[in-house]
């Protein structure tokens, strides 16, 4: 067995001092594990040597199992174990197999010494496995089976403690007690935990230990000081250490950096920047608007500024109150009342006190102190614009009434010299209601409550003597109380039906009334028949209702099919007011059970008063009148018909104009005035009229020749006149006749493309188209001219 092992090359010093304590521990450490090896050796032989006589088995001959090593050697290629069997020979020759062998670990094929060829780190890999074989050199064949084994790496101290964060931030409230907890770091040691506490870590403060402390073990900091305030330092900077290898000389150690927070709570008291505070404000100020703004100095957060501000002397909240600004540190001076330079103070001088009320004495560890300020508030005088004696005005008047004064209207002028105030009405839509320019409110016309029960408008009042011209306004409501002026009527278009053989004294229908004037609480309706009844008679109910019953049944059809019973309504006013309705019955024809089975298709009538009737025949005779005013026009204006040839040529201009669709048949002359072309038709003739004339006319008017044939003379002569008159354009346009008659033998009308002198119009040709042209061909033909000469 002192083959096995050499403690001298298994692990050797390089270059390590003995003298080093780490070094002695760590070769008592070899030396436990070679002892261990030795007495496993041992127990093996003996226990062969036992069972050797007493059963057959296969005997191992291999006697190690696993190999240690320090990690981190560098004198490579260094011994790391050797290999043993029993059955080695001459020609037997050591192999490796496994996690990188060959390559990191190799081994001496005749000796069996395992070597390792590069630097190994338990702290990426522990151990490797491998396995051990003995071959025969020659034959390559296995001299006893395969082995497995380990190589184990034996720590040695070469990290550091790292923390878990890269950086710490925590937070504490100031003033904070002993002993409270901050926070807690933590920091990992990667080396074996079980090797002579390579990774047990422990923790100190080497920065901020004036403050803080800390628990070595767990890594808990505590508050030291118990004088901590955010106002004088509000952070602090804590460094702190871990260590590995406790009580042990050498070990490695980092740091980390611990940022403390110390979070504010209310502390300090609020204290007045100044001992006196002045503002000016116009007396027109409106209230919830800012006086003032007075500064206080309180210098912990917004959050715990609490600031309580108290009027010392004077009544002043009626008029101000104080409202806190911790973001600013200011205190609003706010107006709750309004300010009035004539009649109230002038000057307001006050003495304000400031404190905090919240903040906890055994905290901020002092007496509560106050601060006072003194502030004046100056009310500056403005021009300022009347003022109504009441917010607004209401008025009652009956609807009947006119001409009636029903109340006024009052404002002042509230600065010093009281200026004159006229009155006026705002944007009045109707003149029923007048506002003079003293504030009376007349009624011009009688208002009626129908049409609108209320009248609502505001009146303006402005300074007369004023340079601002200030002005206020008003609103006036006038009421329109109801006078009885309308008559009840049926409250619903009624149209009942009997049946033709319905019995004596049944009741049919059940009739109400309503009332345009306004039905209180107390009207009542009474229901009479109009004439002498009949059939049917009204039985009044008395609650405002009435029913129409049957007095005379047994209808006969073929003679009344519709009966009409004229029906009085009254109401109980002051005074009483009536009106007829008439209700129409339809009979109808009813089988045995009292169903109708026939009944006549009738207009339903609605009962109408006998004003409505009125109105009606009204409107059916100003019809008429108009309808025979216009009869008159128009036999009046046919009569006239020959002076159309009066007309200037302007006119008739303008009606070419308008009537620009010639050409279309003989239903074109329902839309232009032919009486000029009937005129010579009718009149053989006629002498020019004895009149004078501011202006000659364009034109001679027409007179129908003596003779015939001499029309074509007279148009060339007219029409020569046209085309050579440069006073004024042609009436026949060429955007209007230019284009007629394209398609027809005498094409244009136009006479803005012929002339007189060369024009070759041959009117012979009406002699062609029948007798409905025969009057023209007559007048305008040339067929007969030699027999007239001229």
């Amino acid at each position: 067995m002192d083959d096995s092992f050499n403690c001298k090359d298994s692990f050797p010093m390089q270059g390590k001092t003995a003298g080093n304590p780490a070094m002695k521990k760590l070769l008592l450490l070899h030396l436990l594990v070679i002892i261990n090896v030795f007495c496993h050796m041992v127990l093996c032989t003996h226990q062969e040597e036992q069972d050797g006589e007493t059963r057959r088995r296969v005997k191992r001959h291999w006697v190690w199992n696993q190999i240690s090593t320090l990690e981190e050697q560098t004198n490579i290629p260094y011994m790391i174990g050797t290999l043993k069997s029993t059955k080695l020979r001459t020609n037997a020759e050591y192999i490796l197999q496994g996690e990188y062998a060959n390559t990191l670990f190799k081994v001496k094929e005749d000796t069996g010494d395992i070597y390792g060829y590069e630097r190994l780190d338990r702290e990426k890999k522990a151990q490797y496995n491998l396995t051990a074989l003995l071959v025969d050199t020659i034959s390559k064949k296995t001299l006893e089976p395969p082995e497995m084994f380990s190589i184990r790496l034996i720590d040695i101290n070469d990290n550091a403690p790292i923390f878990t964060q890269e950086a710490y931030n925590a937070s504490v409230p100031e003033m904070s007690a002993t002993d409270i907890l901050v926070t807690k770091i933590n920091a990992v040691d990667p080396d074996d935990p079980t090797v002579a506490g390579h990774a047990k870590v422990t923790y100190k403060i080497l920065q901020g230990y004036e403050h803080f402390k800390i628990n070595e073990i767990t890594g808990e900091i505590y508050t030291l000081s118990s004088y901590l305030d955010r106002e004088t330092k509000a952070s602090y900077e804590v460094i702190v250490q871990a260590k590995d290898s406790p009580g042990l000389s050498g070990g490695f150690s980092s740091s980390a950096t611990v940022i403390i927070h110390l979070s504010d709570i209310n502390d300090n008291f609020p204290t007045f920047t100044k001992k006196q505070y002045t503002f000016n404000v116009y007396e027109d100020l409106r209230v919830g608007e800012v006086v003032g703004k007075i500064s206080v100095e309180d210098v912990d957060e917004p959050q715990n500024r609490i600031a309580k501000y108290t009027f010392m002397k004077g009544i002043f909240e009626q008029w101000f109150k104080i409202k806190s600004n911790p973001q600013t540190n200011e205190g609003i001076i706010i107006l709750t009342k309004p300010l009035n330079y004539e009649s109230s103070d002038k000057q307001f001088r006050m003495s304000i006190e400031v404190t905090d009320p919240s903040i906890d004495l055994r905290v901020a560890n002092q007496q509560r102190p106050s601060s006072t300020t003194e502030v004046i508030i100056n009310v500056l005088d403005v021009d300022e614009p009347p003022e109504f004696m009441d917010p607004f005005y209401l008025f009652k008047v009956k609807e009947d009434e006119k001409q009636k004064n029903i109340g006024f209207v009052s404002a002042v002028d509230p600065d010093f010299p009281k200026k004159v105030v006229r009155y006026s009405a705002k944007t009045s839509k109707d003149d029923l209601i007048r506002v003079t320019a003293n504030g009376s409110i007349y009624v011009g016309k009688s208002l009626d409550r129908e049409t609108s029960a209320w009248h609502n408008f505001t009146v303006i009042a402005e300074e007369v003597d004023s340079a601002t011209k200030k002005s206020s306004s008003a609103n006036v409501y006038v009421q329109v109380l109801d006078v009885n002026d309308n008559a009840p009527e049926f409250a619903e278009p009624y149209a009942p039906r009997v049946c033709d053989n319905t019995a004596n004294d049944e009741a049919i229908l059940t009739i109400s009334a309503t009332d345009k004037d306004e039905m209180l609480p107390g009207t009542k309706f009474t229901y009479y028949s109009a004439e002498k009844e009949n059939n049917f008679t009204v039985v009044d109910i008395r609650d405002n209702t009435a029913q129409i019953v049957v007095k005379n049944g047994a209808f006969n059809r073929d003679v009344t099919k519709f009966h009409y019973l004229p029906i009085v309504i009254s109401d109980n006013g002051v005074p009483p007011l009536s009106s007829t309705n008439t209700l129409t019955i339809t009979v109808c024809k009813c089988n045995e059970e009292g169903k109708f089975t026939y009944c006549e298709e009738y207009l339903k009538q609605t009962a109408v008063s006998s004003s409505t009737i009125i109105i009606i025949f009204c409107s059916l005779a100003l019809i008429l009148l108009c309808v025979l005013v216009a009869f008159l026009i128009l036999r009046r204006m046919r009569s006239n018909g020959p002076l159309m040839l009066m007309k200037n040529p302007a006119e008739i201009h303008e009606q070419l104009v308008i009537y620009d669709e010639e050409g279309g048949g003989e239903m074109d002359t329902n839309g232009y005035d032919v009486s000029v072309l009937n005129s010579v038709r009718r009149n053989v003739a006629r002498s020019k009229p004895d009149m004078v004339e501011p202006y000659p006319n364009l034109y001679a008017h027409v007179q129908k020749p003596a003779r015939n044939g001499d029309m074509f003379s007279m148009i060339e002569v007219k029409k020569d006149d046209a085309d050579n008159d440069g006073d004024c354009l042609p009436y026949d346009t060429l955007h209007i006749f230019g284009y007629e008659g394209s398609e027809s033998n005498v094409e244009s009308l136009s006479s803005l493309e012929s002339g007189s002198s060369d024009s070759e119009i041959d009117y012979d040709v009406l002699n062609e188209w029948g007798p409905r042209f025969k009057m023209l061909a007559d007048l305008y033909g040339l067929e007969n001219l030699e027999e007239f000469p001229y």
